[in-house]
């Protein structure tokens, strides 16, 4: 049904296109026509001859206004050009120096292409098409072929359980609780409610400054997006607060792991909760006019919120979990189809085990020929310092040299170097799923050439979101819009001027139309207006494949084969049809689309 809509949709293109030109070709050659008979003497209107006939002009209309008159063929005005003959007639002094183009009103010519594009831009849009994307898809950044995986490693928390938003309120209130009680903060800060939907994953926080952001790949802060507390920091005081300038060097946005000296990336689902806890706290002090180290808030609610699961130990964490059967059948699948199967995550087994047999069952150890329980990511991929521990049966810890790996038995803490001796698996035959992009994915992407998968449960919410009318109209005109200013910006007198103003001001507002459709304080996780965000780039980098959750698997046979698209770089041209579909290409020049086959 997809591919019926895409095929429409191209050719809808493809014909408007012919007729959006065909149509300024007739209306340039009636204009120059009526010009030339307005003005003066002519030359008659000729018309190529056909089987070596002699030529004659088309009836017309001369300057007086009376017919044509036939005259005879000479010899000097003919030529042969690919077999057919043209008569050339070289117009007077007198005639060229009256046939120059009447001058045209640059404000009404702005206008008229700004609206001749956004009906060429509704037009093409037909209904049915903003719902090609599906939520269950798995997106490729890199070839991976299922058919040479065989070793498939998962994290716990939000890739094998995922959870219900009803647990990010119990996170943010046992911190705020914690932060009142145990550090003695003011009451006041207890009146503070969770504010479900106000962080995002990937944002960053500037900890000296206690400012919570947006920035992107290229490492610049989107305005409109700063906030201290729960209140936006207008755009002048940011470019005041960092040296006149929106971007932030290297050095300080973040180390490899997303945490530099000055700046911190929250990466994880769990981190939101955390996020909200710090505008609260912010937004108290700022309120209240009670000066406070925003250093020193960053580490309590830091120690506060986490270890998130010794916190969830002690209370029926079943209750939060979302889709069990789904994991379950996820396991079992692969695991019937000969697949070895291993765990690492950084939560305790007694957590670990309660959600599993919720979604799995008693025996759920039985489908895993690995379990590494409190491993300590991101150092036990790239630290050789701590060795396996073995547990027991009742959870406690055993000082037995640990030889092998075995299966149904429970490890904990160990390394990737002695993991990758014990067992030999290496290399793009082991495919590992996390949700933290630098804890789980990056040193087995970079480092150790395992092959990755994200899970993004935003993906859900996001694709929704863009497969709405109102998303695919508002991106599609913004896109257009953005095209004529860059075409039409050499246009420099007063009223053009006024005319790129406005248009300028309509691109401001409809990017934030297209931001407050995902979230309103933050937009997209993917997307700082048209650049990629700082997550969505380290997302390309660190993971092959990405998705909203592991059962996104069951949709694909175990042989299959994800293939990246070939998005064209800024130099290249669209030649790829999907590429006309999807909105890869730059849409202002829509009218030359039919040109590029």
């Amino acid at each position: 049904m997809s591919c019926q809509k895409i095929r429409k949709f191209s050719h809808a293109l493809l014909q408007k296109s012919k007729a959006a030109s065909l149509c300024k070709v007739l209306k340039t050659s009636v204009a120059s026509y009526g010009n030339v008979a307005s003005k003066g003497p002519t030359n008659q209107i000729v018309k190529c001859c056909e089987n070596g006939q002699s030529c004659e002009s088309n009836s017309g209309i001369q300057a007086t206004g009376s017919p044509a008159i036939p005259t005879s063929p000479s010899p000097a005005n003919h030529r042969q050009v690919a077999g057919k003959n043209f008569k050339e007639v070289s117009p007077t002094f007198s005639e060229r120096a009256f046939t120059t183009a009447p001058k045209i009103d640059s404000k009404i010519y702005l206008w008229s292409r700004y609206n001749e594009m956004k009906r060429l831009v509704h037009d093409l849009i037909p209904p049915g098409v903003c719902n090609l994307l599906n939520p269950s898809t798995i997106y490729a950044n890199n070839e991976v072929d299922l058919d040479e995986v065989e070793i498939y490693g998962f994290d716990y928390d939000y890739t094998l359980a995922l959870y219900s938003n009803t647990l990010d309120t119990m996170i943010y209130n046992t911190a705020r609780d914690f932060l009142v009680k145990h550090y003695k903060y003011p009451e006041g800060i207890s009146k503070y409610d969770y504010i479900p939907n106000f962080a995002a994953r990937g944002l960053h926080y500037d900890i000296q400054k206690g400012l919570l952001m947006k920035i992107d790949a290229f490492h610049y802060i989107q305005l409109g997006t700063v906030y201290r507390g729960l209140n936006p920091v207008p755009d002048e005081e940011v470019l005041e607060l960092y040296g006149g300038t929106n971007h932030v060097p290297l050095e300080e946005v973040s180390g490899f792991y997303g945490k530099g000296p000055v700046m911190k990336q929250f990466m994880d689902v769990f981190s939101i909760p955390e996020m909200t806890l710090l505008a609260a706290a912010n937004d108290y002090f700022n309120s209240n006019d009670i000066e406070y180290d925003p250093g020193h808030l960053y580490k309590d609610v830091s120690v506060s919120a986490f270890p998130h699961s010794d916190k969830l130990e002690s209370k029926d964490n079943t209750k939060y979990i979302l889709r069990g059967d789904e994991t379950y059948a996820v396991l079992h699948r692969l695991a019937s189809h000969g697949k070895k199967l291993f765990l690492i995550t950084n939560s305790p087994f007694s957590f670990v085990d309660k959600g599993m047999k919720y979604m799995v069952g008693k025996d759920w150890r039985d489908l895993f020929d690995i379990v590494i329980v409190q491993a300590d990511k991101p150092h036990f991929f790239n630290s050789c310092g701590k060795p396996f521990r073995r547990l027991d049966s009742n959870g406690d810890l055993q000082w037995d040299k640990i030889k092998s790996l075995d299966k149904g038995q429970v490890y904990k803490q160990g390394n990737l170097f002695d993991f990758l001796r014990l067992t030999g698996w290496r290399g793009s035959k082991v495919l590992y799923f996390g949700d933290h992009l630098y804890s789980d994915l990056a040193d087995l992407m970079l480092r150790h050439g395992w092959r990755t998968g994200a899970i993004v449960p935003e993906l859900e919410v996001e694709t929704r979101v863009v497969n709405t009318e109102q998303y695919a109209q508002g991106l599609t005109w913004l896109q257009a819009l953005t095209g004529l200013l860059e075409r039409m910006q050499m246009h420099r007198d007063p009223e053009s001027k006024k005319v790129l103003q406005d248009w300028l001001k309509e691109r401001e507002e409809l990017r934030a139309v297209t931001k407050n459709l995902f979230n309103p304080h933050f937009g997209s996780i993917f997307r700082t207006c048209h650049n990629p965000t700082y997550f969505s780039r380290r997302l390309c980098r660190f993971s092959d494949v990405y998705m909203a959750s592991i059962s996104c698997l069951l949709n694909y046979d175990l042989s299959y084969t994800f293939y990246p698209r070939r998005t064209p770089l800024q130099h290249e041209a669209p030649l790829w049809m999907d590429q006309l579909c999807t909105g890869c290409m730059k849409t202002p020049f829509l009218e030359e689309m039919a040109h590029i086959r």
